[in-house]
């Protein structure tokens, strides 16, 4: 026992774990359940810090959960399919089913060296087609109820590797792979309507009191629910009209121009044959190169070109020129601004740039105009230049000014949102096919159900050219019609892997159910998650997504939920010299390294008591050492104690440092168990637990007879506490103290709430307020008998000194200031 071979500790008991099954569980008992879920990794090879950070989380709370009598439920699976893996087949020739298989088995090897506390028996992939399969199932059930459409859009094109490419393969306007010019082009593509569910997306997030408030605040923004009109603008000499959303259809008299997205359906219509087409394709060609979000951007120079048509502003009747510019979007609400330059900052800014009319028509007063010059007035106010509506207040002329909209039939009041149907095609190989099949007879097709999975072909082609690899695979391509018979081509677009990861917990409640993708009794008994724990970078569309498929799910009666996730714990980043960690700035630090140097127990330590788990963690060696100092100081503790017998020591009566030992020890008990609850107050509740282990210490060596029995008590203590943080050690040393139930199978221990009440307690003696002596007193001392006591202390009365004392302040059971002069 001299020594602490994590190694050897760690091998063991990891060994045992897996053996035993400690962590497999069922649903047949009557445990009540508690399903602790972190977000599954993708397999890139190798773990880094943030992994052991979130997953040492989790394993906190499932192991205390598990300890404190719950039925837990802790899996982990892979987020296995993506465009890295068609980047490695693409560069070093390795498939992607090996590649990724390969690093799986990898970084599975190294998360059970992090002894950490998984179901292994419900491990799925998302690339295997036993789960693949489900997720096409399901894909054709949002098929069947209307949830899912095909329509052309905008994608990124890389005329050299004839592909599509996605955002983050485009940099800075140029395909990352070849430095070409990246172009935009249109292409059909398969949609979710998950706008069919903005509202429920939206109010729900009131049934979720469990979630940090910025998250809910960045999925309410990114759903953006927005009140206002519809309006329509007759283009001028063409039987045909512009369609606008506005959110201030009071300020329709200041409307003084029409932009439309230079992608917008009509502008082809409208300069066709004109002296304007020209110019308007230039313009329109020039964008393809330049991303949305550069487009959008406030700091990008607003630029556009006349159409040469105009239409009607349905209030004034005035004519105003219609424009395309690149800071409207086709995809963002109807691909049509009507300008008001007075009291929009991109507007205003366009329209002195093309001289176009200016007219305010809201004032900060009643008695003025809004002085325009190069800053737009956004306030609210009252109105001026419109007409019947002159002098009211912006909120009195909102509801009106629609009123006549309507009463014109103009357009109507309705509500609109910035949340976007869901593009889920993906030109590439490595992800779930689309089960669907085109016929020459019979248009689009699903695939039957009995015939799922529609599995990857292998007999692909990995140039980095031309559309999906799926293409190149003669015997994926050509495909019999489930409905005539004769030969149709299959779909070649793939899954957005963001479809694969929004089931996924779902699976796990019955992974290994080859007749659903889950038993709607298995889920509704673990369902929903407890407690999920991520990265806030997930905070929008993988957990907007996943909230999404749990209402389908809801209403296509497969669940009983409305939410998938009851409580959410978005941790921090590991950073190092302040910076997130990244092989490109040189400041990553190896798990494996970590491991190998002091222990996974070590490792574990460290990120949960560096910082609470939602803010960042700075990487410190020494605070590494010093957490591997700890913890051989807890074996010594537990070693010098079995070598001297300190255990079997006996003792009749019971002095004041027994009894602080033992309110030290129900106290920690009663602080660490709080701390775990429910805040998750990992670095307290550990700091705690050291300051146990120094309380031991100190009553080791100044008891002048130690008591075995509440000695013992709180080694065993301080062994069970650390379980759920340092497990490996925890279940070795309760080995050695003499015990036969493994840890991890032990009851959390319960504080007794007498040991809580004090005989004495501490209380301060000051001078002027300064801090002069500290003493232990009765708990039932009065406030007259504690004066006294103060008074005649020996340092006390060496302050005074000659002075006189003007008058003595006690706070019963705290202090006794004496203030003199």
């Amino acid at each position: 026992m001299d020594n602490y071979n994590t190694k050897q500790v760690e091998k063991k008991w990891q060994e045992h774990w897996d053996q035993n099954k400690v962590f497999t569980v069922s649903e047949t008992t009557d445990k009540p359940k508690y399903y602790v879920l972190e977000m599954f990794p993708y397999p890139s090879g190798k773990i880094h810090m943030g992994h052991v950070r979130n997953y040492s989380i989790g394993d906190v709370i499932a192991r205390y959960k598990k300890m404190k009598g719950y039925n837990v439920l802790h899996p982990m699976g892979w987020d296995a399919f993506g465009l890295p893996a068609e980047n490695a087949a693409i560069k070093h020739g390795i498939h992607p089913d090996n590649w990724t298989t390969q690093n799986i088995k990898d970084m599975k090897e190294q998360l059970k060296l992090l002894g950490l506390s998984y179901d292994w028996d419900r491990e799925i992939a998302t690339c295997n087609k036993d789960y693949y399969k489900w997720t096409q199932w399901l894909f054709l059930q949002f098929y069947k109820n209307d949830l899912v459409y095909k329509k052309e859009s905008r994608v990124n094109w890389c005329p050299s590797c004839e592909t599509v490419l996605a955002n983050e393969q485009v940099v800075s306007g140029s395909c990352e792979r070849c430095d070409s010019a990246v172009g935009k082009r249109l292409l059909s593509q398969w949609y979710f309507r998950i706008t069919d569910y903005a509202d429920k997306l939206l109010k729900d997030l009131d049934a979720l009191p469990g979630w940090p408030d910025k998250v809910k605040t960045m999925q309410g923004n990114w759903i953006g629910k927005s009140e206002g009109a519809e309006i329509e603008f007759k283009i001028d000499g063409l039987a045909k009209n512009i369609k606008v959303f506005t959110t201030r259809p009071d300020t329709i008299y200041g409307a003084t121009y029409m932009v439309l997205a230079p992608e917008h359906a009509l502008v082809t219509e409208l300069v066709k044959n004109t002296n304007f087409e020209e110019t308007v394709n230039e313009f329109i060609n020039k964008l393809q190169h330049v991303s949305d979000i550069e487009r959008t951007s406030a700091d990008t120079e607003k630029e556009g070109v006349f159409t040469g048509r105009y239409c009607i502003n349905p209030i004034s009747n005035k004519k105003i020129p219609i424009y395309i510019a690149n800071y409207v979007l086709a995809d963002y609400g109807t691909g049509a601004i009507m300008a008001v330059p007075a009291h929009d900052q991109r507007d205003l800014d366009f329209a002195r740039k093309y001289n176009i009319e200016v007219i305010p028509v809201i004032s900060s007063s009643i008695d003025g105009e809004t002085n325009i010059e190069n800053e737009a007035y956004t306030q609210d106010g009252y109105m001026v230049n419109s007409e019947e509506f002159n002098n009211m207040t912006t909120k009195e002329a909102f509801p009106k000014i629609c009123e006549k909209i309507e009463s014109i039939d103009a357009g109507k009041v309705t509500t609109n949102y910035r949340l976007r149907d869901w593009l889920l095609s993906r030109q590439r190989y490595w992800g779930t096919p689309i089960p669907i099949i085109y016929c020459e007879k019979c248009g689009t097709v699903p695939v039957e159900e009995e015939n799922l999975p529609v599995q990857l072909p292998i007999d692909v082609k990995f140039t980095g050219k031309g559309l999906s690899p799926l293409t190149t695979s003669e015997t994926f391509m050509n495909a019999k019609c489930p409905k005539c018979g004769i030969m149709g081509k299959r779909e070649t677009d793939t899954m957005d892997t963001f479809v694969d990861s929004s089931w996924y917990f779902l699976r796990y409640t019955d992974s290994q159910n080859d007749k659903l993708p889950f038993s709607k009794e298995k889920s509704k008994y673990w369902m929903g998650v407890d407690q999920y724990i991520g990265g806030v970078e997930h905070a929008i569309l993988h957990l907007l997504y996943s909230r999404f498929f749990t209402k389908v799910f809801k209403d296509l009666d497969l669940l009983d939920i409305k939410e998938p996730f009851k409580n959410l714990l978005t941790q921090g980043m590991v950073l190092k010299d302040g910076a997130k960690m990244s092989k490109s700035k040189g400041n990553t630090v190896s798990p494996e390294e970590i491991i190998e140097k002091y222990g996974a127990d070590t490792a574990r330590l460290f990120v949960l008591f560096a910082a609470p788990p939602e803010r960042d963690l700075e990487w410190s060696d020494q605070g590494v050492e010093g957490c591997y100092r700890f913890l051989n100081r807890v074996w010594r503790l537990v070693a010098e104690s079995i070598e001297k017998d300190l255990f079997k020591r006996t003792k009749e009566d019971i002095d004041s440092q027994d009894k602080e030992l033992r309110y030290k020890i129900h106290s920690t008990i009663k602080k660490v168990t709080e701390d775990l609850d429910t805040r998750f107050n990992f670095n307290t509740a550990i700091s705690s637990i050291m300051e146990l282990v120094n309380e031991l210490y100190k009553y080791k060596e100044q008891s002048k007879i130690l008591d075995g029995n509440l000695f013992k008590n709180g080694i065993e203590t301080i062994v069970t506490l650390i379980a759920p943080f340092s497990p490996h050690i925890a279940e070795e040393l309760w080995e050695l103290i003499g015990n036969k139930t493994s840890i991890s199978n032990l009851a959390w221990p319960e504080y007794e709430r007498d040991a809580l009440v004090k005989d004495e307690i501490e209380v301060v003696f000051q001078v002027n307020g300064k801090l002069k002596n500290k003493v232990n007193v009765s708990t039932n001392i009065d406030k007259e008998e504690l004066e006294k006591l103060a008074l005649q202390d020996e340092k006390v009365k060496l302050a005074i000194g000659e002075k006189n004392v003007i008058k003595v302040i006690v706070v019963p059971k705290k202090l006794v200031n004496i203030v003199i002069k």
